[in-house]
C-alpha cells in the first residue's frame, strides 16, 4: 500500500467513527503521509451573537484536519497542545478548506501548521498542533 492510500484508507476508518466531524459537514479534500485537506460549510447554527462563525468553529475544522493528517502514517496520535489566530470574520454559507502540513515527524511527537482559507482563498485561520505519537498503529487492511 502506497503512503497515499494509508493516509486515505486511515481518513475513512477516523472519519466514520467521528460524529462531530460528521456534524460539522466536513468533507475530505485529500489525505497523503503527513498531510490533510478538508471543506465545510458555514451553517446558521454555527454563528455566535456577532452573526458570524463561532470561533470554536474554525478551531474544530482545523482540530480535525490535525488529527487526519497526524494520524496519516498508521500510528494513532492525539493532540497535546494546539493554538489559532483568527484572522478574519466568517459568515454563514461561507465555505472554507483547512489544509494540515506535517512541519516536523518525530519518534514521539509531531508538528502541524493547519492553514484555513475561505472561498476567496482568503486566509482566515491559522492553527498550529502538536501531537504525541502512541505506540499503537491503525488496523487498516489493504
Amino acid at each position: 500500500m502506497t503512503p497515499k492510500e494509508l493516509a486515505v484508507k486511515v481518513f475513512h476508518a477516523m472519519y466514520d467513527n467521528d460524529p462531530f466531524s460528521q456534524w460539522m459537514g466536513i468533507e475530505f479534500i485529500d489525505a497523503d503521509k503527513g498531510s490533510c485537506a478538508l471543506r465545510m460549510i458555514v451553517r446558521k447554527d454555527m454563528l455566535n451573537g456577532f452573526s458570524i462563525a463561532h470561533g470554536g468553529i474554525c478551531y474544530a475544522l482545523a482540530d480535525s484536519a490535525l488529527a487526519f493528517a497526524s494520524n496519516s502514517h498508521g500510528r494513532k496520535c492525539v493532540s497535546i497542545e494546539t493554538s489559532i489566530s483568527h484572522t478574519a470574520p466568517l459568515k454563514e454559507g461561507d465555505v472554507i478548506i483547512a489544509v494540515a502540513e506535517e512541519i516536523n515527524l518525530g519518534e514521539k511527537t509531531a508538528l502541524y501548521y493547519v492553514t484555513i482559507t475561505n472561498q476567496d482563498e482568503k486566509k482566515v485561520a491559522l492553527f498550529k498542533g502538536t501531537v504525541y505519537r502512541t505506540g499503537k498503529e491503525w488496523k487498516i487492511g489493504n
